[in-house]
């Protein structure tokens, strides 16, 4: 059994919280260059081109990505042979995203009553989402998410005769409707099956899959390259103004359901498709 103290988590929370604010990985920075590339609409073009100066500008470590720095999503992948001490997780979490969303100079936007709408000031408390798995090791995922594209997500219970023709009609409809709002070009996360809170978290961690790399489940890789395919032939574009590039990419995670469901959620991202993580 491998004792780690909660301080630890705290300080990886933080950092997390503003390197993801400040750095884009590099397989979405080379998904957009790529797009870029095979852009032909000017428009597009020239947004696509101001979108990578401003990655640029961002990773000079003083304005963050986008002015929306996002509800804290936190991911943690806990060893079952860890022993956490001094204090509990979700305390140490959201002391991390407090410390991160203060010393960052982050955007607080988190409000403490749906209705009532206090900002809590720190932008907690943070979506704490825990697995546990086997070994010593913790992982942590920060994945700020803002809501010009969150609040673009739809969830639909199809029926099983809908099959995939159903589902990938939905995507494409959801997308539609949402338009230039989630600051397109877009990621697109995709949750299959599960039950109605299942499939929602699964379309959520799609959005955590490399924009570089491929279902491993060939049936869902040629899923998302035809989902892809409709959802740029939208001429959506870059901003809504038009072109070839409305979706970067579409993952899809997909669980075991009920005889009689077939539910979807799509959870989209803006090409801001922010997220880090560390290994304890």
């Amino acid at each position: 059994m491998r004792e780690l103290n909660v301080t630890e988590i705290t300080e990886a929370v933080a950092s997390l919280c503003i390197e993801a604010n400040h750095h884009l990985d590099e397989a979405a920075r080379g998904c957009l260059k790529a797009r870029a590339e095979e852009e032909d609409w000017a428009p597009a073009k020239a947004v696509l081109a101001i979108i990578e100066k401003n990655i640029g500008i961002a990773a000079e470590g003083e304005f963050p990505l986008c002015q929306d720095t996002g509800m804290a999503c936190i991911f943690i992948e806990l060893g079952q042979e860890v022993h956490l001490t001094g204090g509990t997780l979700e305390d140490a979490v959201n002391e991390g995203v407090r410390r991160g969303y203060t010393e960052g100079y982050l955007r607080k936007s988190i409000v403490a009553d749906p209705l009532r709408r206090e900002n809590t000031g720190d932008n907690t408390p943070a979506d704490l989402v825990l697995r546990l798995v086997p070994g010593d090791r913790v992982k942590i995922t920060v994945a700020p998410k803002g809501f010009g594209s969150e609040n673009m997500s739809q969830i639909r219970m199809l029926p099983p005769s809908a099959g995939a023709q159903g589902v990938e009609d939905f995507v494409v409809s959801a997308v539609e409707a949402a338009g230039a709002n989630p600051c397109p070009p877009i990621v697109v996360g995709v949750g299959i099956g599960g039950n109605f809170n299942r499939v929602a978290l699964l379309a959520k961690e799609a959005l955590l899959e490399p924009l570089d790399g491929a279902n491993p489940d060939p049936f869902y890789a040629e899923m998302e390259e035809r989902l892809l395919k409709r959802i740029n032939e939208l001429g959506i574009g870059p901003q809504g103004f038009g072109g070839r590039t409305t979706a970067l990419k579409v993952n899809i995670r997909t669980a075991p359901t009920h005889i009689a469901g077939l539910p979807v959620a799509v959870n989209i991202n803006c090409h801001v498709s922010r997220h880090a993580s560390v290994v304890l």
